[in-house]
């Protein structure tokens, strides 16, 4: 395969302060021997990235953000030969990104099983104050770092599909952190609180394992719509409840009279999250994994709510690369049993249009939105 004509120059969109993008051209950097430089082909737009966008919490401006995203190797440095996983990597391969660990803080060193965890990790696309802009996929390129966390995506042709595998990473990790307190069966009653992009891959996963009796709650009839034709088998609209006592009382409904054994909480609402504990009944499990910014203290209570009730809680923070792997393969099988995982992908904008599908995607009017070079 011939060498792919690199232009001297390529867009970044650049976060300079809470809701002003600015596109800019600039030089395209040069690449080291350990370094690879990427075609991008699209980035989805995460809840972390309107977060950044809304307010810049983080205090990362300028940045470009972007990290749900896909591209095709254009230059690799000498001593890149494989992705992550062993698989080998070329020129014209696409790819994916995942979070690169430290390897020297103290959970990198003592933790191998916890090293999503590092205090210190990197992931393209939340990575400020670098020489250069383009590190994140909201861009024409985008270059790997030394070290960086590659995939090899060519057996996944779809573009949009590829880009769901980073939110399909986040929660094929919730689950392997619920399956520490919880013993799902086939026959489990599972529910999902907040049906995005993120709770509604968790329908489709927890579909693909097999569970039969899936409970999607939201407040928007279309994205309950979209949970039942991924897998849910009951859905409860909680804005139709004058009360979250009364909305439980739904939920108990269509759970044996008694409230699900096993809750995902996928919202960044504090209320929502305190709202889930009544949904859950006696002896059941509760998995957060809706909270990747800091939105707010919840309140429920330590009697009724967690000690009486004897609820197991954990929490689920980004992923490893195995479940990106897995992520992949969930992808896969859903997209072969007829699960329309790529319908998530409801808007596509240019990258010039980048402040326009932000505020889009803040409207809460589609689901997945999707930043694309050109259209």
């Amino acid at each position: 395969m011939s060498e792919p004509t690199i232009p001297a120059e390529g867009r970044v969109a650049v976060l300079t302060e809470p809701k002003h993008i600015d596109v800019r051209t600039l030089p395209l950097p040069q690449i080291n021997d350990d370094e690879v430089l990427v075609r991008v082909e699209g980035c989805g737009i995460c809840g972390t990235d309107q977060s950044e966008y809304r307010a810049d919490p983080f205090g990362y401006a300028p940045i470009v953000l972007g990290h749900e995203a896909t591209g095709e190797v254009v230059k690799l440095g000498k001593n890149v030969t494989t992705d992550y996983s062993g698989k080998p990597l070329k020129v014209g391969d696409k790819i994916v990104t995942g979070l690169r660990p430290c390897g020297h803080c103290a959970i990198c060193k003592r933790r191998a099983d916890m090293i999503h965890l590092c205090e210190n990790g990197e992931i393209h696309g939340l990575m400020p104050g670098e020489d250069h802009f383009f590190n994140g996929w909201y861009s024409d390129y985008m270059k790997c770092n030394p070290g960086a966390v590659i995939f090899n995506v060519n057996d996944m042709p779809d573009r949009d599909l590829r880009i769901l595998i980073e939110p399909a990473a986040v929660i094929v990790h919730a689950v392997e952190e619920a399956k520490k307190i919880y013993d799902f069966k086939h026959g489990s009653h599972v529910l999902v609180q907040g049906c995005g992009p993120i709770g509604l891959l968790l329908v489709a996963l927890l579909k693909t394992y097999g569970i039969r009796n899936i409970v999607a709650v939201d407040a928007k009839e279309a994205r309950l719509e979209m949970a039942e034709k991924l897998g849910a088998t009951a859905t409860v609209n909680f804005s139709d409840y004058d009360s979250v006592d009364a909305a439980a009382d739904a939920v108990r409904a269509v759970t044996e009279g008694l409230g699900a054994e096993m809750g995902f909480q996928c919202t960044g609402s504090p209320a929502a999250a305190a709202a889930l504990f009544k949904y859950i009944r006696r002896g059941g499990s509760y998995c957060e994994v809706g909270f990747f910014t800091n939105t707010g203290d919840a309140t429920y209570n330590p009697h009724l709510d967690v000690c009486q009730k004897e609820i197991k809680l954990t929490g689920s923070w980004t992923y490893q690369a195995g479940d990106w792997l897995e992520a992949q393969e969930f992808l896969k099988e859903a997209k072969d049993r007829g699960l329309p995982v790529m319908d998530l992908v409801t808007n596509v904008f240019p990258l010039d249009q980048i402040n326009e599908a932000m505020e889009y995607a803040l409207s809460m009017q589609g689901l997945k939105i999707e930043v694309v070079p050109e259209l």
